[in-house]
This record gives C-alpha cells, structure tokens and sequence, in this order.
C-alpha cells in the first residue's frame, strides 16, 4: 500500500489549549463559573482564565485532595466549579474525595485533566495518567469524556458546563490532528452521544482521544485490502453510547477498541461488556497492556506501546477472522 492511499490530517492545538481558550469564553459568558488549580495552571492552561478572572481563579497548590474538597464547596454554594491538574495527580491522590466529595453526594463539579495518556513523552510514568478513565467511570454519577481534536473538546467543554452533574474530561498533552471542520453540524458533539465519522458493513472501530485519527488511517489501510471498517468517535466513555454499540455489533458482525490507555477498565472493557450482553461479536482491543511506559518522545512510545493505525489495522484483521471462523 501506497502513503498517497492513507488520509493525512492537518495538525491542530492540543485538547488542553482548546479547554484553556473555551474555558476563558465560558468565563466572560458566566459569572457562577470558579476554577481550580494544583500549581500546574500553565500546563493546564487554566492560566488563560486566570490572568483574565483572578477574582475567581485559585491555585491551591500541590494538594490535590483539598482541590477536589473546595470544589465541593464551591459547588455546594451555587457555584460551576473546574478544576484542573495532571489525569494522574488529580484523579489518583484525589479518588478518596472525588468519591466521597463529589460522587456520593451528588456534587456539580467539573475535572478536567491534562496529561492524559502516554502521549505526554519525556515527563516518563510518574507522569503518565493510563488509569484515569478506568477510576472516573467506577464513580457513580460521574460522566467521562475524552475528545479527539480541538474542535471536539471546545464543544465537549461547553457541554460539560451545561450539564448539571460530576463530569471527567481528559485532555492531552501533544498537539492532535484536525478530525472535524468548522462547519460541522452544532449538534454533532452530545454527551452520551457518539459520533460515527465513516460508514462499513465488515468491521467497526471504535476509538477515542487522540486514537481516532489512528482508527481513520487504519480505515484507509483496510480499505486498500476491501476491508470496509466503520469508524466511530467514542467520546463519551460513561455514560456509552449503547444504541451506536449494538447497531454496530449487529450490522458489521466485529470490533474493534482503540484508546490511550491500560485495557483493563477503559473503552475496551466497557464496549465488550455491553457488546457481551446485547449482541456479542468479537472484539479486539488496542491499548496500554499490563505495564508502565517509559520515557521517550510521543512518537516513540505510541509506536513502541503498539497505540498506531497499524496496530488497529491488526485487530481488525484478529476480529473478522474470529468472525468467519
């Protein structure tokens, strides 16, 4: 297969520029929103809201306990509070809280992280948040987002302003391929609500974050062999799009799950629980394995950690002989 026969992307901001630049306009829109922040707000990006609204922006400091405890107050009080740290520092020092802070009592508080994935490079493991979605979707009442591009986490964030309960949303790190135009339709990006980028009768891949430009060159490279792969953006891990899952397992009979992130409890797990139950087919997932990554560029670690398009393409080709067999 030719290079020329695989989509290329024009590249885009970060998803945590985009949530830094919405979050601002949110700002300027409503006066009840208050954000938080564990000393990182410059690589947060909650820094653009702050030198704009410093009378409602607080560094709390490296205690992501307290972060999540005051945000609680602030909710409790009225308030739309986001906060913001490292997926890993927030959610991994700060579960105890988010889940008897937030989750129990049915707190309106917004966490949104950066830093998710392997994707974040140099910073190495202690740095890398590879559990976070897997631990956000085990709160109750908690909603889970990870978006593909800028254009979808600008939409994604506005979203989780409106919506009145806890939600997650990652954002990474590295800059990320375009995947959507300006002019889609404002209606495209819905919590809970997928979004399904190409059609297929063989296989579907089903991918979040910065994995969905992969699964779309895998699409390309399937294609080249008659492979007719669906593409779906799984932006929202929790609450699934079940209805877009078993329409998906019933018309292409395979799938496949693409995420940066351990397999253990992320989209993988959950597509092939609900998959089990409604319409099993077989399933193939690509992500983290068992293990820590290491410290190396962005590119280096994705290749090495098999989170590319020709990994995706691999699973592709497990699943549907799976499903003749």
């Amino acid at each position: 297969m030719t290079a020329a026969t695989v989509r290329s992307f024009e590249m885009g901001k970060s998803t945590r520029v985009a949530y830094g630049e919405t979050l601002r306009e949110l700002g300027r829109e409503r006066s009840d929103i208050v954000v938080l922040d564990a000393d990182l707000s410059k690589s947060t990006q909650t820094v653009l809201f702050g030198k704009e609204f410093p009378e409602r922006w607080f560094n709390i400091g490296i205690q992501e306990a307290n972060l999540v405890s005051m945000a609680s107050g602030f909710a409790s009080c009225g308030y739309v509070p986001f906060i913001s740290s490292f997926a890993v520092f927030l959610v991994c020092k700060g579960f105890d809280q988010l889940r008897m802070g937030v989750a129990y009592p049915g707190i309106n508080v917004k966490v949104v992280t950066s830093h998710g994935g392997i994707s974040i490079g140099q910073d190495g493991p202690s740095q890398m948040g590879i559990e976070d979605l897997g631990l956000a979707c085990s709160l109750p009442g908690f909603v889970v987002c990870c978006p593909a591009d800028e254009v979808s986490a600008r939409e994604l964030v506005r979203e989780t302003a409106k919506h009145d309960s806890a939600v997650y949303l990652r954002t990474g790190r590295p800059a990320v391929p375009i995947i959507y135009g300006a002019d889609h339709p404002p209606e495209t990006f819905r919590l809970g609500k997928s979004v399904q980028i190409t059609d297929g009768g063989d296989v579907t891949l089903i991918a979040c974050g910065l994995m969905v430009s992969e699964a779309l060159i895998a699409h390309d490279i399937l294609a080249a062999e008659g492979i007719r792969a669906r593409v779906i953006d799984m932006h929202t891990l929790k609450p699934l799009d079940g209805e877009a899952v078993e329409r998906a397992a019933r018309e292409t009979g395979a799938i496949v799950t693409a995420e940066e992130h351990l397999l253990h409890g992320g989209l993988g797990s959950i597509v092939a629980q609900f998959a089990a139950k409604h319409h099993p087919v077989p399933v193939e997932s690509v992500g983290v394995e068992d293990t820590y990554a290491e410290s190396g560029s962005p590119d280096e670690l994705l290749d090495r950690y098999g989170l590319r398009a020709v990994n995706i393409a691999e699973a592709a080709r497990r699943s549907l002989a799976r499903k003749s067999s």
